[in-house]
């Protein structure tokens, strides 16, 4: 793990949480829409935050 500051660590904190909300939320839309578009997009915006969450955890190990 790379020598991070205590602001460095709050503000990537702050992202996982901000990623983690947006991975929710689209997981919801994703559940509640009824139109296989806007569901298939919906998954994908959830995934690709998914993707954003995994990498920033990554810079902790």
């Amino acid at each position: 793990m790379a020598n991070l500051t205590a602001k460095e660590l709050t503000a990537l904190e702050d992202q996982l949480n901000y990623e983690q909300m947006l991975v929710k939320k689209y997981k919801g839309y994703a559940q509640t829409a009824t139109d296989p578009a806007i569901k298939s997009c919906c998954e994908q915006i959830a995934n690709q935050h998914k993707q954003h969450f995994d990498t920033l955890m990554g810079h902790l190990y």
